[in-house]
């Protein structure tokens, strides 16, 4: 008989959401996904003007703020027919270029690194041997023993005070863990290193959009002024630092990041067989647009879809066609108003909650009935993976140079085959390959902007058609890209100039959603399946593989009624916390 455990919360994640697994003969032989937490921002920004509806939705999360945005305009200026000058266009792929490069830096380090890397035990390494290792696979300027010597001795302070600070509770001395204790010293380093180094790239967001997190985007381009002279706009040495800091970044992600990561990924070759998944869906939006939004051809990231692992094949992909994208409810906390059954297409969508599951705590989910609060979107019905994985599987089969040589360096240097991509290392991996490329084209984009300038062009908003009153009665638009978790649209209905409807699909509402109509599983799901758990107590695996997502859940809230009293609070019961 298969023995359920729980995993909840899962930590190192943005949001709140809980793993359900039974496990048989030490295998998982079944998975569910629930996501503990409401969100209503689609509700929120009906009635509103458009044109203000980014700054509502950029507030669904505190981690992935500008894609939000982003997505936002862009919907608008689709149902509109605004085309942004081409300053803006390369301003926003900067800012979504640095994006990709502190979201993915950060994730590997600081949420996703300590699911292989045993912090206690870089406490046995010797220094001159991490740092031989060091300067054998990168001319990184931090590599003396003297430097890894000291962060040894941060780490034990840390450890002989008994308060692991932000090391705490994590699985050291599982059997799982398998790295020398020198590669462990050097990840640790690196670790608190990028603590560092992320503070700085977000400067870029600041410079153009203001502030960070949540940077601002107008309707029609950006509300950023170029004027090379003046103090008053992003002049000639704001321009300068933007371009430092890029390259700084591309630097560390070159040096420290990919070094690591094949460094890491050598010990860990098995995995290239575990986190599969059922299915062998992929979905990539595209994104990076080089000749504006329209052009699809012309993406950095090209569109496209994958079937059963078939990358001989790429299948096109249209966000307006009502029959190929709909949400699906029926193991959702929501209801539609004609009916559970039947998915909906965004353009059509509803978000009406209807929790009617269990008060927390609770031990099990009853997950006979509705058990999540993500709703479940397919693709002309059949459940997708997105995120850098499918980003990178499409972007090499369709024989994008860049993609090539990366991802054949990788098999080369790891010595795996192409079929270790459909992994929870692959999955790891594409993430660290595809932000070298993306580090690269983001250096493209500023020198674009840069060129555009000194050739006198200046223009940064289109305001041909920013009043309302010039906009059709009735119109739709959908704005999509490529989050660094994934494939992000909304779509928006505009009527008499406000907000009709607006829903949104992100990148793990197609990844942790609950089974569809036809019992399907999602990502989260079905990449558990067949993993093997040396240790129901300490679920390592579990978490591997969920972390390779890079799990983003919309911000939690709590609810309280007009008078301000707290209604509800959600007390999880776990078996395990990490």
């Amino acid at each position: 008989m298969a023995e359920r455990i729980v995993v909840d919360p899962i930590t190192r994640i943005e949001g709140h959401l809980r793993i359900e697994a039974e496990i048989k003969d030490g295998k998982i032989v079944d998975a569910y996904s629930s996501s503990t937490m409401v969100r209503g921002i689609e509700e929120i920004v009906k009635g509103r003007d458009p044109r203000d509806v980014w700054a509502f939705v950029q507030r669904t999360c505190g981690v992935c703020t500008t894609v939000h945005a982003l997505a936002s305009v862009r919907a608008v200026e689709d149902a509109v027919g605004i085309a942004i000058p081409p300053n803006a266009e390369m301003v926003r792929n900067i800012m979504a270029g640095t994006l990709y490069m502190h979201d993915h830096v950060v994730h590997f380090y600081h949420l996703h690194a300590l699911d292989w890397v045993d912090v206690v035990s870089c406490l046995s390494a010797d220094p001159a041997e991490t740092s031989r290792i060091a300067q054998s696979i990168s001319n990184w300027p931090k590599s003396s023993p003297g430097y890894f010597s000291d962060v040894q001795k941060r780490i034990k302070k840390f450890v002989d005070s008994g308060q692991l600070g932000i090391f705490a509770n994590g699985y050291w001395g599982h059997p799982q863990m398998k790295l020398p204790a020198e590669i462990n010293l050097l990840a640790v380093a690196h670790y608190l290193e990028a603590l560092e180094w992320q503070k700085e790239i977000v400067k870029v967001h600041a410079i153009f959009g203001g502030k960070n997190p949540h940077p601002n985007y107008l309707v029609g381009g950006m509300a950023c002024a170029i004027n090379p002279e003046s103090q008053g706009g992003l002049n000639a040495e704001r321009l300068a630092y933007v371009g430092q800091l890029i390259k700084q970044g591309r630097d560390f992600v070159n040096q420290v990041y990919i070094p690591d990561l094949l460094a890491i990924a050598s010990f860990y070759k098995d995995w290239g067989a575990i986190g599969k998944g059922k299915y062998g869906n992929y979905m990539s939006y595209g994104d990076f647009p080089m000749n504006g939004y329209a052009d699809k051809d012309a993406f950095k990231f090209p569109q496209g879809i994958i079937l059963n692992d078939d990358i001989s094949n790429v299948m096109p992909i249209d966000q307006k066609a009502e029959d190929e994208i709909q949400e699906h409810i029926n193991n959702s906390w929501y209801d539609y108003s004609d009916g559970n059954e039947t998915g909906k297409h965004p353009w059509k969508g509803e978000t009406n909650i209807n929790y009617s599951g269990p008060k927390p705590p609770y031990d099990h989910l009853d997950v006979n009935q509705k058990y999540s609060f993500v709703k479940t979107p397919r693709w002309k019905g059949m459940p997708m993976e997105v995120g850098p994985l499918s980003r990178v599987l499409v972007a090499y089969a369709k024989g994008v140079p860049e993609f090539k040589e990366v991802v054949d360096m990788a098999l080369a240097k790891l010595d795996v085959p192409v079929t270790a991509l459909f992994s929870t290392l692959g999955r790891t991996a594409a993430r660290g390959l595809e932000t070298t490329v993306v580090a690269d084209w983001t250096v493209e984009f500023y020198d674009k902007l840069m060129n555009n300038i000194k050739n006198g062009d200046t223009r940064m908003a289109n305001s041909e058609m920013f009043d309302p009153k010039t906009w059709p009665k009735e119109c739709k638009g959908v704005g999509h890209m490529e989050a660094p978790r994934g494939s992000l649209a909304h779509w928006i209905v505009i009527k008499d100039g406000k907000t009709a409807n607006y829903q949104q699909v992100v990148p793990s509402t197609w990844n942790a959603s609950p089974r569809d109509p036809k019992g399907q599983m999602s990502a989260y799901e079905a990449t558990l399946i067949d993993t093997p758990i040396a240790d129901p107590e300490q679920p390592l695996e579990i978490i591997r593989t969920i972390h390779s997502f890079d799990p983003c859940l919309a911000c939690a809230v709590h609810l309280y009624d007009s008078k301000g009293k707290h209604i509800s609070t959600v007390n999880n019961t776990t078996t395990c916390n990490i």
